[in-house]
């Protein structure tokens, strides 16, 4: 395969995130990294487009000499989401992505593969973002979660002490509220 492509946010880039880009790496001849919502800076975003792109190049550099980063902004919009991904990617044999909205975009212009298309079973890890920022938040050891790159170039930097700094809280309150939804759900039906 000739050159395939990917936008994930990478905010951190973790095990989950690894797996897909060795498997990427390994069926293409290029790859393309889109760093998605590289324009925001938030709860879900904690990390800028200059460090997850030095994150991705600490983990990838030793392992893939075929890969590019580009900057994927969130635009709000989704038809001109799509048309600003297929300018910056160009022709693609093969776009990688597991959100179904992304999917549903991107399937009429690029063929689709689901990631775990690309992983081998024995390389798949049930890992998130969102679990990754949980245990940053929380100061458990977020460090499993990541590839030790990552782990290192987040400590080195002091990345989780001010990701704690500007978001522990409100990521503590998100999950606080989504865990007394989710009581309510069960309890009223």
């Amino acid at each position: 395969m000739n050159t395939i492509g990917l936008v994930c946010r990478f905010k951190p880039l973790h095990l989950g995130h690894a797996a897909i880009l060795r498997a990427a790496c390994r069926s293409g001849a290029r790859v393309k990294v889109g760093v998605g919502s590289a324009n925001r800076y938030d709860l879900r975003n904690p990390f800028t487009f200059e460090e997850t792109a030095d994150m991705l190049a600490a983990y990838l550099g030793p392992r893939c000499d075929r890969w590019e980063v580009l900057r994927v902004d969130d635009l709000g919009h989704g038809p001109r989401w799509r048309a600003m991904v297929a300018e910056l990617f160009g022709p693609l044999e093969l776009f990688v992505s597991a959100n179904p909205y992304v999917r549903e975009l991107m399937g009429s212009v690029y063929p689709l593969a689901h990631p775990l298309e690309l992983i081998p079973a024995e390389d798949r890890v049930p890992v998130d973002g969102t679990g990754v920022r949980r245990a940053l938040a929380r100061g458990e050891a977020w460090e499993r979660l990541v590839p030790p790159e990552t782990a290192q170039f987040l400590a080195e930097r002091g990345l989780p002490e001010r990701f704690r700094r500007e978001f522990g809280l409100e990521t503590l309150a998100l999950e606080a509220s989504r865990a007394s939804e989710e009581v309510d759900r069960v309890l009223l039906g």
